[in-house]
């Protein structure tokens, strides 16, 4: 057998492909993880005022808990995935995605910690009053409420609007898939805003058509990157142009 001294090679994905992937699956993992944890896992001590001082179902908060903190890690790395290709347009709207991204990471997590306090004081004090306990456990999820609000509300709102600048000036996908979440992100904060000054609650439905486009626009955008990877840009030649060029020795 002739051995022409050849070694098989490895086909490695593009980068620009790899990071659209990444990105785009990121993104879906968001929609994965919160969904469950919010309206499966954590209704039990979101819904019942007393769970602090009864039985509860500590697992099962737990665990919302946990999805939770792998939506906020997921929401980093859209924005650091996503980094490396968008600072090619515009490096300053690049940053603020990757901050807005952190902050929104953030703020979900004060949220989990409240809710582990909830589980946390259910299980430690059982002799505690019962009174106290109960004010303490609705001081408790009035914090998550709030993390709620500002983290997946006002800052998906700002999110899409730094994001869908980016995504609809450099064309890496189609223009209508950043021009709902442009539309969109001004009609969330609206709505945020009317919550805050008591017009309707996150819960009542003129809230969730509000922000049904960046529902949307996110969930469009995974599948999208995931499924077709960027579309041909300036941007994506010109990394395509750097890749094709030998290496000096």
């Amino acid at each position: 057998m002739t051995n022409t001294g050849r070694t098989p090679t490895r086909t490695r994905m593009d980068p620009l492909r790899r990071a659209a992937f990444l990105g785009g699956a990121l993104y879906l993992i968001t929609f994965a993880a919160s969904i469950p944890a919010r309206f499966l896992f954590l209704d039990p001590v979101l819904s019942d005022p007393d769970y602090i001082a009864g039985s509860g179902a500590d697992t099962q908060v737990l665990i919302g808990g946990l999805l939770d903190m792998v939506n906020a890690l997921a929401c980093i790395g859209t924005a650091v995935v996503l980094f490396t290709v968008l600072k090619r347009q515009n490096e300053t709207l690049a940053l603020g995605f990757v901050t807005s991204r952190l902050l929104e990471a953030a703020i979900v997590s004060v949220g989990v910690v409240s809710l582990f306090a909830v589980v946390t004081l259910r299980q430690d004090l059982p002799g505690a009053d019962e009174a106290s306990l109960v004010t303490v456990g609705a001081a408790l999820v009035a914090v998550y409420e709030g993390t709620f609000l500002f983290g997946p509300n006002v800052m998906a709102a700002v999110n899409a609007l730094l994001l869908g600048t980016l995504m609809y000036r450099s064309g890496l996908v189609p223009r209508a898939i950043p021009l709902v979440g442009l539309v969109g992100g001004p009609l969330l904060l609206a709505s945020v805003i009317g919550v805050i000054f008591g017009t309707h609650d996150l819960a009542d439905g003129i809230h969730m058509l509000a922000g049904a486009p960046i529902f949307v626009w996110e969930l469009s955008l995974g599948v999208y990157l995931v499924v077709k990877g960027f579309k041909p840009s300036p941007i994506t030649a010109s990394s395509t142009a750097r890749d094709a060029q030998p290496s000096r020795a």
